[in-house]
């Protein structure tokens, strides 16, 4: 975090997590999974004033110092830090089809995976999207292939992938509801005004979408 930016994504896997909103501009609820830095919950409490956000970190200690050092804000009426396991929480009856977006960067202190990386969890975090929904699933490291096809296998195929950005992160998109099949040139309009909005290059997550996922003219998922 910048101390003069502290709403700022500086890291550039963060800012393309936010490529959700190439499918679904103005969620109402938000689910993240690993609060970190609170870097994305920041950005969305900021910058989506419609949604309401749920962060879910396991570590009290994680909590107390993205609020001691990292400007988190204090809960309010849009915004709930919840100490809970991510797995329990999402897999609960109670949390099906309970997100639009859902957001997913779960790593322990060894970052040498994600902490929950098997189908029966993204299974969990498929039934948790309403329709249509969208996930953006952190993966760092050398489990990316496997992690990979058990995202695609809990979402019907339905995965895309973005190409590799800082030290090795690839981030994964999921998708449920009707299908998609849009011309690029309708994803690049959305890209200009969630540029405008957002400050983020959003016209590079469709160029990387497409060059990483062989597409051609359209967009289909």
């Amino acid at each position: 975090m910048r101390i003069a930016r502290p709403f700022a994504l500086e890291l550039e896997y963060q800012r393309q997590m936010m490529a959700v909103g190439l499918f679904l501009p103005a969620p109402r609820q938000i689910v993240q999974l690993g609060l970190g830095a609170a870097a994305l919950t920041k950005f969305c409490w900021r910058e989506i004033p419609g949604a309401h956000i749920v962060a879910i970190e396991l570590s009290v200690d994680v909590i107390d110092a993205a609020h001691a050092w990292f400007e988190l804000p204090p809960d309010d009426a849009r915004l709930a830090i919840v100490s809970a396991d991510a797995r329990e929480y999402i897999s609960h009856p109670q949390r099906r089809r309970c997100a639009d977006w859902l957001q997913v960067d779960l790593y322990d202190a060894r970052a040498k995976g994600p902490v929950y990386d098997d189908v029966a969890f993204y299974r969990a975090c498929a039934r948790a999207l309403r329709s249509p929904g969208v996930a953006a699933f952190n993966l760092f490291g050398a489990s990316f292939k496997p992690s990979f096809a058990a995202i695609a296998s809990a979402f019907d195929g339905r995965a895309l992938v973005l190409p590799e950005v800082d030290a090795g992160n690839r981030i994964v998109l999921a998708v449920i509801g009707p299908p998609l099949d849009v011309p690029f040139a309708a994803l690049d309009q959305r890209a200009l005004e969630l540029e405008a909005k957002w400050k983020l290059k959003a016209r590079g997550w469709v160029a990387g979408l497409r060059r990483a996922n062989n597409f051609g003219a359209r967009f289909s998922v």
